[in-house]
C-alpha cells in the first residue's frame, strides 16, 4: 500500500466536492488497515456529506486497487476540538468564541469572532477589537459554549 498515493487519491476526491481534506490518519496492518478521513467546509458537514465521500474514496481504492487487504474506511468532521485549519472553516463559525494565539504573542486570547474580510479576521472580547491576518495566526480553536 502507497500511503502518499492513498492521501493524493483522497484529497483530489474532497477538493473535488468542494471541501476540505483537514488530516487523514492510516493505521492497523495488513490484515486490517483503518482510514480515518476528517473532512470541513464553509457549512455544516453532515452523514449525508461523509457517506458520499466515503463511497467515492471506498470505489476509488477498489478501482486502483490502492489497498491490497482489508481495510475500514471512517469519514467524519473533525468535531469543534480540533484546531482550525484553514480561512474557509472560520465563516461557518461566525459569532463564536475562539482561543487563539497570533503573531508573536505567547498566551491565547479568547474573543468572539464577529467578522471576515478577505484574509483578516475580526474578534472582539467584549473590550477590545483584534484584526489578524490569516497568515499570523499560530493556533485557533473553537470555545463550545452551552
Amino acid at each position: 500500500m502507497n500511503k502518499e498515493n492513498l492521501v493524493k487519491r483522497v484529497e483530489e476526491i474532497v477538493e473535488a466536492e468542494g471541501l476540505l481534506l483537514i488530516d487523514s490518519v492510516i493505521r492497523g496492518d495488513n490484515k486490517l488497515r483503518i482510514i480515518e478521513i476528517y473532512i470541513d467546509g464553509q457549512d455544516a458537514i453532515t452523514t449525508d456529506i461523509c457517506s458520499g465521500i466515503s463511497r467515492l474514496v471506498k470505489d476509488k481504492i477498489e478501482e486502483e486497487n490502492i489497498i491490497d487487504s482489508n481495510f475500514r474506511l471512517d469519514v467524519s468532521s473533525p468535531g469543534v476540538d480540533r484546531p482550525l485549519k484553514y480561512l474557509k472553516q472560520y465563516h461557518k463559525h461566525l459569532n463564536r468564541n475562539i482561543l487563539f494565539s497570533y503573531g508573536s504573542e505567547e498566551k491565547d486570547i479568547k474573543s468572539k469572532l464577529t467578522g471576515i474580510e478577505g484574509n483578516i479576521l475580526t474578534f472582539n472580547d467584549g473590550k477590545n477589537e483584534i484584526k489578524v491576518r490569516f497568515e499570523e495566526i499560530k493556533s485557533a480553536k473553537v470555545l463550545i459554549s452551552f
